[in-house]
């Protein structure tokens, strides 16, 4: 069971991300639905993929970020565990947003295991209604 999240009120529309080294899922929405939409992969690596993320964030205007962030299946950390939280902090100090980081534990396993053809945008998805779940 996730724990609730303390996320102020007036922040209503959020961009999810499934960070991968080599792809980045992308999930757009909100909390009046509680509800994800995917928005395909981000098929770039290091600062490139900053770039289409800002595009995202120009399109959608969301009020916050959310991130997957990986663990063991016994929660300790791992190489993509710090990535992730890398790829969090840079987002925070690019897009002055605030971000929220979801323990994202087999959401791409799920996606595909819910026949996703875009696993990575669909395990977005997954983190993001996760997390908007997760808000009292």
């Amino acid at each position: 069971m996730t724990e609730p999240v303390a996320v102020p009120a007036n922040l209503q529309s959020f961009l999810a991300f499934d960070y991968g080294q080599k792809r980045t899922g992308v999930a757009v929405g909100n909390r009046l639905t509680r509800t994800a939409t995917p928005q395909g992969t981000i098929a770039a690596e290091g600062d490139a993929r900053f770039i289409p993320i800002a595009a995202r964030v120009k399109e959608w205007q969301p009020d916050a970020l959310v991130i997957g962030v990986p663990f063991h299946p016994d929660g300790a950390a791992h190489d993509n565990t710090r990535r992730a939280q890398k790829f969090a902090r840079q987002l925070r100090g690019r897009f002055n947003l605030p971000v929220f980081e979801v323990d994202e534990r087999y959401s791409t396993t799920e996606a595909l295991e819910m026949g996703a053809k875009d696993a990575d945008a669909a395990a977005a998805c997954i983190i993001l209604e996760q997390f908007l779940r997760s808000i009292p």
